[in-house]
């Protein structure tokens, strides 16, 4: 990778592919495939990445609320995991496949086991006493004084009691239907009910409509901020519940669910309303995971085991709040900024665009990108607000995956729909767990007459592109924008991506193109500025992948760097592995899942893993090929896609040439070297999979980035 500034300047515009034919392409397939690559276990990829995240909760340089929200997040990420990923081990075994099948639960579940220990030891031991130390404080019942329990009594009677409905199980009251990760309590009873009967069994579910962190007043918290937890406050009020029986034991408890939403594409005729159906009994998948508190009894966790159908190797013991997710309304509740990270000031992008000249105005004069979350993603809301006000905008489209529930670009495209305008949306509505979201977008959107089509059927729509048609004296001209990222202005704040913009007519009418096949379904013709998956995007960067091998065998200098959130496509994998032995050099800066270890041939060539952990969620996606020694001889892709097999052949993703020297240069310095040098947030992966922090002395590139680009100095 080149380092002289000058040196990129010269570099002329990438040339077209001019190997790939201008015949209609066909989506790529399976077929001859690379050579077999042994290649890391998957599951066990993404828990060390959630161990890598787990780690940043121990960083003292870290403020303190911000630990307990990493500690958070890995419960949210743990979830997820049993949600979507453990399921199908289950399955295999419970479907008797086997000794193998076991032994990768039994291993996978331990290794999940060990972190939810090493999590619980952190909050007790760690979080729990520097959070009291510094005035803030989670009291459980033992740990109120009387004014405090007089006051959580009072909360109860008139928050809470109204809203239980303890069921003591009988062959009238069966076992009770319980949702996914809702909270609940098991107890076992002594004495009789209101009938005479020595029914033993009780559940009760603790209502979601009330918040699970309770702040107490300041006239009974002292002189702390103190906190009490629903769970608790309904614990330490049980036998009320139950009048004139005795509560022998109890528990809390929460299942988790399969969450991922079965519906065949090709056997329904309306997705919308097969996938509203599936909504509805999300909440009610097969059980994955059970957590109860470690002093839950034996025999209450051996009967919600068998209620739920579960091996016992899915027991989770909680030394806590079983629902560690749910602590993030302590986090929030908490008034001390002195805790949290100092709040990121966006910049506008000054240096490309003037405070209130017109967006489209300023792509005409070129390209021009932002990098997120170091610069404002206003210009992006700007762009298409002028376009809803401009009366010779004649035509707006946009891909919609994840855009949050309270969306001002949708607002835009419904008001743009209102005025006239011709507005067609991409909705993704198979995105997990913005699916409800995305339905009612799509329903407000047909509302006000825009056109909403859901991609093609079987795949999912990944890429992100808004494209604007404006009507310019006698000719049409468009003004297109694309991300690696989502258009959600939340996650814009955290999530670093880039945004791209562009008047180029050459990459606005392949942008066009790409829209017109969502809608119609016909094939499109080969990709010179815009290349999409499944139609291409692998064979690019196979295509290139060849040209550095080949360069590197020759003796030239090879060079390929790969930033994204996860690499596991075993085809792309082969081509890296086949350019390093041949003598390139591989840089994969993969934040999530990498199944490819790292590796020094006697060629000289090398693969490095390194993993970012740090402020902000690591998001883009850029693709570096070098095969040679002048400017000419490399290529930079910004992308939405990471390197997995789905994501070649299962989804619709977009990866386009950085080909405005300036903007390619910008891309290398700030996207790709400072993380390749990173010191203190970077993590190397060794040969078996697992990770160390770096070694040495450096910086954080975000850090770095955010003195660069934001308003305020860090």
């Amino acid at each position: 990778m080149p380092t002289d500034p000058e040196a990129k300047e010269k570099q002329p515009p990438v040339s077209p592919d001019t190997a790939l034919s201008e015949q209609p392409q066909q989506p790529e397939t399976h077929a001859g495939q690379a050579p077999h690559v042994a290649l890391l276990n998957r599951e066990q990829a993404i828990l060390y990445f959630n161990l890598r995240v787990l780690a940043q909760a121990r960083r003292t340089d870290v403020p303190l609320l911000e630990r307990l929200r990493y500690l958070i997040i890995v419960s949210s990420n743990l979830d997820e995991f049993f949600e979507i990923r453990f399921s199908q081990f289950l399955d295999k075994v419970q479907a008797g496949e086997g000794a193998l099948a076991l032994a990768r639960l039994h291993d996978i579940a331990e290794m999940a086991r060990g972190m939810v220990r090493e999590q619980y030891t952190l909050l007790n031991d760690v979080l729990m006493p520097e959070l009291k130390a510094r005035g803030v404080v989670m009291l459980n019942h033992a740990e109120r004084d009387a004014a405090q329990r007089r006051w959580v009594e009072k909360y109860f009677h008139d928050q809470v009691r109204p809203l239980l409905v303890p069921v003591t199980l009988d062959p009238a009251h069966p076992f009770p239907q319980v949702a996914n990760k809702s909270m609940n309590f098991i107890l076992r009873l002594k004495g009789t009910d209101a009938f005479g009967r020595e029914s033993e069994i009780a559940i009760v579910k603790v209502p979601r409509a009330l918040p699970r962190v309770i702040r107490l007043p300041d006239a009974v918290s002292k002189v702390q901020q103190a906190f009490v937890l629903l769970t608790s406050v309904i614990r330490a009020h049980l036998s009320e519940l139950f009048s004139g029986r005795e509560v022998v034991a109890f528990s809390q408890f929460r299942v988790t669910r399969n969450a991922d939403i079965e519906v065949d594409d090709f056997d329904v005729t309306n997705l919308r309303q097969a996938l509203r159906l599936g909504l509805a009994t999300r909440q009610f998948g097969k059980a994955v995971r059970l957590e109860v508190v470690n002093t839950c009894p034996e025999d209450l966790s051996a009967f919600l085991l068998k209620q739920f159908n579960l091996p016992a190797s899915v027991l989770y013991l909680a030394d806590g709040p079983v629902n560690l997710v749910r602590l993030s309304e302590w986090v929030d509740g908490v008034q001390a900024d002195d805790l949290r990270f100092t709040p990121l000031v966006p910049a506008w992008p000054q240096a490309d665009v003037g405070q209130g000249e017109s967006m489209m105005e300023r792509m005409r004069r070129g390209d021009m990108m932002l990098h997120l979350p170091f610069q404002s993603f206003e210009p992006v809301v700007q762009l298409l607000r002028e376009a809803v006000n401009d009366p010779d905008v004649v035509c707006i489209k946009q891909t919609v995956y994840r855009t949050g529930a309270d969306s001002e670009l949708m607002h835009l495209l419904i008001e743009a729909a209102r005025r006239g305008k011709e507005v067609t949306c991409v909705v993704e509505i198979k995105a997990r767990f913005d699916e409800e979201a995305n339905i009612d977008w799509a329903e407000r959107l047909e509302a006000v007459g825009a056109q909403v089509v859901y991609g093609i059927v079987g795949m999912k729509t990944h890429g992100k592109l808004l494209l604007i048609t404006r009507r310019e004296g006698r000719h049409l001209r468009r003004y297109v924008h694309l991300s690696t990222g989502n258009y959600n202005p939340k996650t814009a704040r955290f999530y670093t991506d880039v945004g791209y913009f562009s008047a180029e007519a050459g990459l606005t009418s392949e942008a066009d193109a790409v829209f017109q096949q969502l809608a119609s379904q016909e094939p499109l013709k080969g990709a010179r500025y815009l290349v999409s998956a499944p139609f291409g995007l692998r064979r690019r960067m196979l295509k290139h992948l060849k040209q550095v091998q080949m360069a590197a065998a020759q003796g030239k200098p090879g060079r390929v760097v790969v930033k994204c959130n996860a690499m596991t496509d075993p085809v792309l994998i082969a081509a890296l592995q086949a350019a390093a032995l041949a003598g390139a050099k591989v840089d994969l800066v993969i934040r999530g899942a990498c199944l490819l270890a790292p590796a020094h041939y006697p060629s000289g060539g090398t693969i490095l893993v390194r993993s970012i952990i740090g402020r902000f969620l690591e998001h883009t996606r850029i693709f570096y090929f070098s095969w040679g020694p002048h400017a000419q001889d490399e290529v930079v892709y910004l992308s939405s896609a990471d390197w997995m097999t789905r994501n070649m052949m299962g989804r619709i993703e977009l990866a386009w040439p950085v080909r405005d020297a300036k903007l390619s240069r910008r891309v290398i310095d700030e996207c790709l070297q400072p993380y390749l040098h990173d010191k203190l947030d970077a993590w190397e992966m060794q040969t078996d999979g697992s990770y160390q922090r770096a070694r040495g002395r450096g910086a954080s590139a975000q850090q770095a980035l955010s003195r660069l680009l934001t308003a305020v100095p860090r």
